[in-house]
């Protein structure tokens, strides 16, 4: 079975790895050529990855409690006339068009794809008032069997993956009683060091702050600069709100999985800790009388985190940083290895050092790069003091609308989960491998500090950024709708700071090259973790070398499938981890509760620093 297999295996699936990414290698991304014309083989192994995605895009975001109506017509649909008479009766059928998202289907033979996507555009404003911007989407779509034409609507539906860590993040925040509004003081006063005793001799690798400086050095990043300007354009101002909500929620998630992560952390013969959610979904079940489910859990989600780690925490990072990049250092474009190159030896210096070095680096790393973001965001709003409140207002009136009912609260689950799951990833569980070699007295203690990474992360950073679109009205400007259109949220934000900032496009880009460093190395330390609980303390190194390869890789792979692959790979984590959270809830309880006794008893002893 998979969580017995040996080293050597491991070495062998090392050679596999080398030689895909010897394949994946275009010779025009090398010579900075089209981007566009990527290499036969990679082309062919994207396709492969493309039905990989699909079905993971379907899974995840399958729409619950969703509506469909569809009407057909025996001729082929190619004039706005025509279009509109089958909205006029979609319409009668009941359906809500004004939140409808619309699919017309015609025949393969009457329109090559080229044709298809010219009919999608001219007839999208038609279906689309909105369009291009809006969660509401028209899309014409070719079939082989369809003689006719057939018009689809679709309204509401929840994706699956958004529906399950909402209600897991609602769950955990009733069952802790509230931990992530009554511990926040005392999370603050932990990472300060009052808690941190000098005499102690604790278990771990790493303090409260490297550790929560290495889960944020994850967490913080594109997402909070493309995800939200995105939530902002498709659900409006609303979408804040609903984004805050979720990083509320999403702290009594971080809370659970982050205190379980320290309950059943081990130490490997190497000398270096094991946790996370494949330690604890692996001996908390067993412990349970559930050992067969909880082994299956934990290697699912390791499979899962070990993609997502070389997908959306590796490559993503590599292509999307670069792509900001391009605009503002010419030699990049031309030759884009060399940012690959460039990162790959930055990468490989620090995480060939263990935790501890990823830990000393993301502590010194996080509070730049969220200072530097920040401060360009609080300038901004300090020269548009007057409008603040008006913005606020804005965002909680229009958070209850029916617009916003649909737009912004599901357009936030579904963009903002699809790029960084709610920013945070809270109910992912990627987090709580960081955490869990944390030096602490207390696995409670090191949930409470975890508590603060959602808050940091979305309540702060994110509403930072939020502000800025709305007060601005950059997702309003048609100026501005090729780059909503083309989902490009980062690209959406440069331009509203850079109308109120000329010099700020060279600020974006040092935060976004920052953000995405940070998440590399500390994504490279969850995907090593989970490579070394399936292939043994050998295979650490293995999967070092190949992390480093594939930074390379981010800069000269151009197919969007293998980029979007490892994106999935991590929303998929959270079906696995979720579940485990549940049924490990009340262990996590029951020690919460003997821990806050404690503190508000006064036996805790409080460490003052000098």
């Amino acid at each position: 079975m998979l969580w017995y297999i040996a080293p050597v295996p491991a070495r062998n699936l090392a050679v596999v790895f080398a030689l895909v990414c010897a394949l994946l290698s275009p010779s025009a991304a090398f010579a900075g050529g089209d981007p566009e014309k990527s290499g036969g083989v990679e082309q062919a192994i994207d396709t492969g990855f493309g039905l990989v995605v699909r079905v993971l895009d379907k899974v995840l975001f399958l729409p619950l409690f969703a509506d469909s109506e569809s009407v057909s017509r025996a001729d082929v649909v190619d004039e706005v006339d025509e279009l509109e008479e089958m909205l006029v009766d979609l319409e009668e059928t009941g359906i809500n068009l004004g939140n409808a998202s619309l699919t017309l289907t015609v025949p393969a033979e009457a329109f090559t794809e080229a044709e298809a996507e010219a009919l999608q555009a001219r007839l999208e404003l038609t279906a689309v008032p909105t369009a291009p911007k809006g969660i509401l989407t028209f899309s014409v779509v070719r079939s082989e069997t369809e003689a006719g034409s057939t018009l689809v609507g679709k309204t509401g539906g929840i994706p699956i993956i958004a529906l399950w860590l909402l209600l897991g993040a609602v769950f955990f925040t009733v069952r802790m009683n509230f931990i992530n509004l009554r511990a926040f003081g005392h999370a603050i006063a932990v990472v300060r060091g009052f808690y941190d005793n000098p005499d102690d001799d604790e278990e771990g690798e790493v303090t409260h702050f490297q550790a929560l400086a290495s889960a944020l050095s994850a967490t913080v990043g594109l997402g909070n600069i493309a995800g939200v300007a995105l939530a902002v354009a498709m659900g409006g101002p609303g979408a804040v709100f609903w984004m805050i909500v979720a990083g509320f929620l999403g702290m009594s998630s971080k809370f659970v999985e982050c205190t379980l992560a320290q309950i059943y952390r081990t130490k490997r013969p190497d000398g270096h800790v094991l946790g996370g959610p494949m330690a604890y979904l692996d001996e908390g079940l067993s412990e349970k009388g559930w050992k067969p489910l909880g082994k299956v859990l934990a290697v699912m989600f390791s499979v899962l985190c070990i993609g997502g780690s070389l997908g959306g925490g590796n490559t993503f990072q590599v292509s999307q940083s670069l792509g900001i990049l391009r605009t503002q250092i010419p030699i990049f474009d031309t030759m884009p290895w060399l940012y690959g190159l460039v990162m790959a030896v930055s990468v490989a210096v620090v995480i060939l050092g263990g935790i501890q070095r990823i830990a000393a680096t993301a502590e010194k790393i996080v509070p730049l790069m969220c200072g530097v973001y920040v401060a360009a965001c609080l300038f901004i709003l300090l020269m548009n003091a007057a409008a603040i409140p008006a913005a606020f207002g804005r965002i909680l009136s229009e958070a209850f609308t029916p617009a916003a009912g649909l737009g912004g609260f599901v357009g936030v689950l579904v963009t903002g989960i699809r790029r960084a799951v709610f920013s945070n990833e809270a109910g992912v569980g990627s987090a709580s491998i960081a955490h869990s070699a944390a030096k602490t007295e207390y696995p409670v203690r090191e949930g409470i500090v975890a508590l603060l990474e959602p808050f940091i992360d979305t309540i702060v950073v994110c509403t930072m950024t939020g502000l800025v679109i709305v007060i601005t009205g950059a997702f309003e400007d048609a100026a501005n709708f090729d780059v909503i259109a083309a989902k490009e949220g980062a690209a959406l934000t440069a331009r509203a700071m850079g109308g109120e900032i000329s010099w700020f496009p060279w600020v974006l880009t040092v935060a976004v090259v920052l953000f995405a460093y940070s998440t590399m190395i500390s994504w490279s330390y969850y995907g090593e973790r989970c490579f070394v609980y399936l292939f043994g303390d050998g295979a650490s190194t293995i999967y070092k070398i190949i992390y480093v390869v594939f930074v390379f890789l981010g800069s000269v792979i151009t197919a969007q499938n293998i980029l979007e692959y490892g994106d999935l790979m991590i929303l998929a984590m959270g079906f696995p981890n979720i579940l485990g959270l549940v049924l490990l809830s009340g262990k996590v309880k029951g020690q919460l509760d003997e821990y806050m006794g404690k503190l508000e008893s006064g036996k805790m002893k409080r460490y003052e620093k000098s």
